[in-house]
């Protein structure tokens, strides 16, 4: 790809790039059962956007213990890539044009998700999105998860970007509020969260990224 715009793009990848919400929650209950644990009530939506170096010990309150904290959230990404297996994964609508459309234009694109590594890259395969994106920046690259900028800042230094020259694109509240701790424009896209309630912690909203193209991106960056 010919990089020539001075401006980058940022994407969450877990209900953004792909909804993979309902198997994220199948690979939660699995684990309950067979680490014989209790999920509380709400526990999904409360670590959404979360490390599950966060989750285990802060929302499900599991153990505290690092190696256990460490072998329970390998385990939980395991069972996730399992139930994929057999169900497969699509783009949502609108990725694939929009991705053509930045590439179109010069724009590099690259992931910055609390998702591990591993589950990216074998969704990347399932939905063929390989080619679209200039790196990754995932949950082993960085110390400090959302709400934290970090995530976002490595991921626009790995296009060499400034984060005023980046739009992130979030489904998240908590990754809407890193995009704004880094300086980033940011686009919250309605689906684990209402479009009324992503309004005003984000710079646009939309339900699908059916509603944006590249010259609106640009733009907003812009502004």
């Amino acid at each position: 790809m010919s990089i020539t715009s001075e401006f980058g793009a940022i994407f969450d990848w877990d209900g953004v790039i792909v909804d993979s919400s309902a198997s994220h929650e199948k690979s939660w209950d699995l684990l309950a059962a067979e680490e014989k644990r209790l999920l509380p009530p709400g526990h999904f939506k409360a670590g959404f956007g979360r490390k599950n170096q966060f989750i285990i010990p802060n929302i499900l309150n599991w153990t505290h213990d690092p190696s256990e904290i460490e072998r329970i959230g390998r385990r939980k990404e395991e069972l996730y890539r399992e139930i994929l297996k057999t169900s497969g994964i699509q783009a949502l609508p609108g990725v694939r044009d929009l991705l053509e459309g930045l590439r179109a234009v010069g724009v590099p694109c690259v992931v910055g998700s609390s998702t591990p590594r591993l589950n990216i890259e074998h969704v990347m395969t399932l939905a063929k999105l390989h080619g679209f994106f200039e790196g990754i920046v995932s949950a082993e690259d960085v110390s400090h998860g959302k709400p934290h900028p970090e995530v976002f800042l490595k991921a626009a230094a790995k296009i060499n970007r400034a984060p005023a020259k980046c739009v992130v694109f979030e489904d998240a509240f908590v990754g809407l509020e890193a995009a704004r701790a880094g300086g980033f424009k940011s686009i919250g896209v309605g689906t684990t969260n209402s479009v009324e309630t992503l309004r005003g912690k984000c710079d646009k909203a939309v339900e699908r990224l059916t509603e944006v193209n590249a010259a609106e991106v640009m733009a907003l960056v812009q502004e």
